[in-house]
């Protein structure tokens, strides 16, 4: 079977033993399953291990991932590449990973060549900011999703929008014991002749054992005889907050109900086998959590597949469970209702053991080794199903043969920031910001990416819509008494300026310029040719060294069909010149740049004078160019092997230190432009690489290891902060990672390597 589909080398991520936790233990147990069920795939662990703690993993543990370090997240990634792993086993628990909702586990799946299948042991149904980027990028990025129950599946479907397709119910594993009477064990624990009542697990004030012990003195008035044991130590995040107060405080009250000699506490983690033995001995089995919003328990699944009597409050997994006569429900906090479900179990022995009987017959199919045989089987369809990815992704091939994640165009942020006046600049969340206005530096990205995406042949009706909106903006924004254009207008479309910013002039002459020498739509050139030469004129007079940037961006665009206006080649000349002087001014063997500061926009600088200067047969310019874009590639990559841009809290001096944060989209937008041009005209897969590697700063290829892309709004958030990101997804932002993936799709383009972008196109 393993042959046939090609799995010949499973690895598995997650808490391993003899780490103390469930996830640890479940890793373990799904390991030796596989293992033993499958002996002719090789299989191993990637344990994930916090900062300075020392486990004595065995053999099996390959790979250590620092829970808190990124960097070792990716380094995993490449480990599993590099041994050409089949498919990673992922369990997935925000609480066990890194990173604002243990995001830093998206670092190492994103970067994996082999599918993943990632098993979700807690679905939450009301998820908080993080907690929602998180599971949508599993979701997207895994090929198959393991839930262990109905509820699970349901959620995955209606909440998080998983295809049904995608998503495998697999039950929690339980141990394969046989079905005996519980005395043959009491005599280990020197509780022979009594009734055992037992909760096992790690304890913490969730637990609810409160109110089994303030049950238990109505229930030993009539059988004096029973002991209840709470094994389990407390859970390594309450001692680190709490210490030991809840074991205490429950042994406290022990006494003070006067049942400390019916109350036994194993304060300890015990192995599997000797777990066997506690439940063995167990009549009834209790769980009162106070949670309702638990998807699944690992200790409920092993005392109901051992063939326990349960009784639970109605958490989630319980109420699936249990259902069917399969066990006993009482409300949550109620001593009373438990007091009298154990009384009633006690005194009605066919009805306990018809209970266990109903539960131990269903458990034989939750056994680990038929667990394994379904997860065998959702691995050969994550291998069979590699190519096929939802949530609007799809593969597409790289230059070195790998496959890159590329989201499809959902304009939706863009159409709601959108007015009939023109795109709105902020944003609070994804509610436009009517008190901030508009301006004309994002009117211009907007109506530049509405000839991409017409340049791309993916543009419909909606999109000229919006075009025309934007259009109109940029020509109400010309001043012709000035020759120059305004940028700030408020919500009550009043100008707030007589005359924008350089940037803003620039800005608007390139987008102008690439409307007249890429768009398909006459009315829109026509229109831009006459703006774009009414004008011109006053961009050599600008002094912002970007704006001549953008201005240059334009221009050779707009050459590129006119290409005989001897003004327009004049004034290229003019500002090609320009930038070069500055770099030769500022530039020396350690500092290959323009100025002393890196600041924002700066990739634009390179491009500029790698597209003039290749276009006018310039060496000097275009050597410039590409020296001084690759000196600065290097700047924001080389440190962690990842796109890292210069932080706007600060920027970069010379002689000064980089600001790491915060980081802007803008910034990863201008290094995604200029790369893709440099490899367009060099030919040179360095240039590819970077593109692909500054795009990947989007999707959460960054710091810590968040999507700044929103897959459900279509937006981008405002920035990525030293601990989080910015919630709010402005114009620019949003602009950014679309005119980056616009530029992506173009290069995908131009090499061929898949197919139309139109057959993706929403």
């Amino acid at each position: 079977m393993l042959g046939q589909h090609n799995i010949n080398k499973i690895a598995f991520v997650g808490n391993y033993l003899p780490r103390q936790c469930g996830i640890a233990t479940f890793t373990y147990d799904l390991y030796n399953s596989v293992s033993e069920q499958h002996p002719h795939a090789e299989t191993f662990v990637a344990a994930i291990t916090d900062r300075g703690q020392k486990l004595d993993y065995p053999p099996e543990v390959r790979f250590e991932i620092i829970k808190q370090d990124i960097d070792t997240y990716q380094k995993a990634a490449d480990f599993l590449n590099y041994n050409n792993v089949d498919v990673v086993s992922v369990q997935h628990e925000f609480g066990i990973f890194g990173g604002n909702a243990g995001s830093h586990v998206l670092a190492l799946i994103r970067s994996l060549k082999m599918p993943v299948v990632t098993t979700l042991h807690t679905i939450l149904p009301e998820p908080n900011p993080d907690q929602r980027r998180v599971m949508d990028e599993l979701i997207a990025y895994s090929s198959r999703l393991v839930t262990m129950t109905e509820k699970g599946k349901k959620f995955l479907m209606e909440i998080y929008k998983a295809p049904e397709d995608k998503i495998d119910l697999i039950p929690h594993g339980i141990p394969d014991m046989p079905f005996v009477d519980p005395n043959f064990y009491k005599d280990r624990f020197g509780v022979e002749g009594k009734y055992v009542l037992l909760t096992f697990g790690l304890l913490s004030p969730g637990k609810g054992i409160q109110y089994v012990l303030k049950a238990l003195p109505k229930v030993i008035s009539k059988f004096p005889n029973l002991v209840y044991i709470v094994l389990g130590a407390t859970h390594p995040n309450i001692i680190k907050e709490q210490g030991e107060s809840y074991r205490m405080s429950l042994e406290r009250l022990a006494h003070d109900l006067g049942i400390k000699n019916n109350v036994i506490f194993y304060n300890r983690f015990v192995d599997a086998e000797e777990l066997k033995e506690f439940i063995g001995a167990a009549d009834i089995y209790i769980t009162p959590y106070l949670n309702k919003a638990q998807i699944t328990s690992g200790t409920l699944s092993y005392s109901f597949g051992c063939g326990k009597a349960v009784i639970s409050t109605p958490y989630w997994h319980a109420e699936e469970l249990l259902a069917d006569g399969r066990g006993i429900l009482v409300p949550f906090a109620d001593n009373e209702a438990i007091a009298d479900e154990i009384i009633k179990l006690l005194e009605d022995e066919p009805l306990r053991h018809s209970i266990r009987k109903r539960a131990y017959m269903l458990g034989r199919e939750m056994v680990w080794s038929n667990i394994a045989h379904h997860y065998l089987n959702s691995f050969q369809k994550a291998r069979r199903q590699r190519a096929i990815k939802s949530n609007g992704y799809f593969s597409v091939k790289t230059l070195s043969e790998k496959r890159m994640e590329l989201p499809a165009f959902n304009l939706n942020h863009l159409k709601n920031l959108t007015d009939s006046t023109g795109i709105f600049q902020h944003a609070s969340y994804t509610f436009p910001r009517f008190e901030d206005g508009y301006c004309l530096d994002d009117n211009a990205r907007a109506f530049l990416l509405t000839v991409l995406l017409d340049e791309l042949g993916i543009a419909d009706d909606q999109i000229y819509t919006l075009a025309s909106s934007y259009a109109s903006f940029i020509n109400y924004a010309y001043n012709p008494e000035k020759r120059r254009f305004r940028n700030f207008m408020d919500f009550s479309r009043r100008w707030l300026e007589k005359v924008g910013s350089d940037d803003a002039q620039g800005r608007t002459i390139w987008a102008l310029g690439a409307c007249v020498g890429r768009s398909t739509k006459n009315n829109f050139k026509v229109w831009a040719h006459q703006l774009f030469n009414e004008s011109i004129n006053s961009i050599p007079e600008l002094t912002s060294p970007r704006a001549w940037a953008f201005a240059l961006l334009g221009i050779n665009d707009y050459l590129n069909k006119m290409s005989g206006d001897r003004l327009v080649l004049s004034i290229r000349e003019t500002l090609t010149d320009k930038l070069v002087s500055l770099y030769k001014n500022f530039a020396d063997d350690q500092w290959k740049w323009f100025e002393n500061i890196l600041a924002y926009d700066n990739a634009r600088l390179s491009q500029a004078l790698i597209l003039s200067g290749h276009a006018m047969n310039n060496a000097d310019a275009m050597n410039i160019g590409l020296e001084s874009l690759k000196w600065l590639m290097e700047i924001q990559t080389k440190e962690k092997g990842y796109f890292r841009p210069i932080g706007s809290e600060g920027w970069y001096p010379k002689g000064g230190k980089k600001a790491g944060f915060d980081q802007q989209p803008v910034s990863a937008y201008d290094a995604v432009s200029a790369c893709v041009d440099a490899y367009r005209i060099t030919g040179d897969e360095y240039w590819y690489d970077m593109a692909k590697t500054s795009f990947e700063w989007f999707l959460g290829r960054n710091d810590l290891g968040l999507s700044l892309y929103d897959p459900n709004s279509g937006g981008c958030y405002d920035a990525l902060h030293v601990d989080r990101i910015n919630l709010n997804q402005g114009a620019e932002s949003t602009l950014s990672f679309l005119l980056s993936l616009a530029e992506i799709y173009r290069i995908e383009n131009m090499i061929k390597t898949f197919e139309s972008v139109n057959s993706f196109h929403n």
